[in-house]
């Protein structure tokens, strides 16, 4: 489960994150790209956009399933 104390820095501000567990798959990526990018410096995922439609959280909520480390969370906002 990610852990929202790890989040990483360049995550925009809201309902979805991308913690420090990231391993760099690129699930996420490839199933939301609108709102996952990469930090090329770090070799991590994060969330570069926040949803602003039911299609993108429903790419998000898969990409959250669907992370093998469990890297993506939910806080909820």
């Amino acid at each position: 489960m990610a852990d929202i104390d790890e989040k990483t820095a360049k995550n925009v501000p809201g309902k979805f994150y991308v913690d420090s567990s990231c391993i760099d798959c690129d699930l996420c990526r490839e199933t939301a790209p609108e709102n996952f990018g990469r930090d090329e410096d770090e070799g991590l995922s994060y969330v570069k956009k926040q949803p602003s439609n039911d299609e993108e959280v429903a790419a998000c909520e898969e990409a959250m399933e669907g992370c093998p480390v469990e890297a993506i969370g939910d806080d909820g906002e």
